[in-house]
């Protein structure tokens, strides 16, 4: 029995010293300054390579995935920015081009009110259009910004820097209706015909418009021995007691024989625009003494 315990103490510090030594032999392959390694350590490294790769790529991923994301709102953001910014630029770059489209119609409007007073003794009051109703054939009427508390009345005329377009209609306190030369009817009383005659050869040429065909002014009562020629400047005689003479009206492109074959009839071209209208003149005739 002492025999056996002697042998199996002997046997465990053989284990010991076994041990021992296969350590330091592993320590000594681990430590060295090896080209290689063993197949268990490439078999080791070759399978924690494998699975590092096999998360860290899918990690890398979804890291991206994120980060794209993040790149997104900041590219919808500054485009954002950049949006409004250019609608800014377009709405001041609008209200800049207007402003200059307006400064130069009242400066071709204060040179036109400048040539006026020395023509004739009229006064011209300038108004803004506020309104238009230029689409129905039956409706051709603006309205401006002066009214009775400006002094205007009913069947003043209206004029543009290029010519006649009309008659104030009806008067409120701060606004007005004016009737366009695009609504006179010879079938409708309501509207107010203009006595007319040729520039240059007043007291020579007479003649009554009295409606608007197809973008013409239609003069009728031409006298067979009128001397109205084509080109000829037509404008207000002042004989009709609505319209001041001497307002331009348009320009005759052609003359024939009236439907009676009694008189001429002679078709204008106005010289003013009845679309887009933005400042017209309000024509005030001094009363006579």
């Amino acid at each position: 029995m002492l025999l056996l315990f002697k042998f199996m103490g002997n046997k465990r510090l053989i284990f010991l010293m076994l041990a021992l030594i296969l350590f330091f032999i592993l320590m000594g392959l681990t430590l060295g300054g090896r080209a290689g390694g063993t197949w268990p350590e490439k078999f080791v490294r070759d399978t924690v390579s494998w699975t590092q790769r096999l998360f860290y790529k899918p990690a890398g991923y979804v890291a991206g995935f994120f980060e794209d994301i993040s790149k997104l709102r900041v590219i919808y953001t500054e485009n954002k920015t950049l949006k409004l910014t250019l609608t800014q630029y377009a709405r001041d770059t609008q209200r800049l081009n207007d402003l200059e489209a307006q400064n130069k119609r009242l400066k071709e409007d204060l040179k036109f009110t400048e040539h006026q007073k020395q023509a004739n003794d009229y006064r011209y009051r300038i108004a803004e259009v506020v309104s238009a109703n230029t689409i129905d054939a039956y409706t051709n009427t603006i309205t401006i910004n002066l009214g009775e508390k400006d002094g205007i009345k009913p069947n003043m005329a209206v004029s543009t820097i290029d010519g006649l377009i009309g008659r104030i209609q009806t008067v409120a306190p701060f606004s007005s209706t004016v009737q366009l030369l695009t609504d006179i009817t010879d079938t409708d009383n309501t509207t107010k015909a203009i006595a007319a005659t040729a520039q240059g050869r007043e007291n020579e040429s007479y003649g009554i418009i009295e409606s608007y065909e197809k973008g013409q002014l239609v003069m009728t009562r031409v006298d067979q021995n009128d001397k109205i020629a084509v080109g000829d400047t037509i404008i207000t005689s002042g004989y009709g007691q609505v319209f001041p003479e001497g307002i331009p009206i348009g320009k005759v492109v052609s003359r024939d024989v009236g439907d009676f074959g009694i008189t001429h009839k002679v078709m204008i071209e106005p010289f003013a625009q009845f679309h887009k209208i933005r400042e017209v003149f309000v024509v005030e005739v001094p009363e006579k003494g």
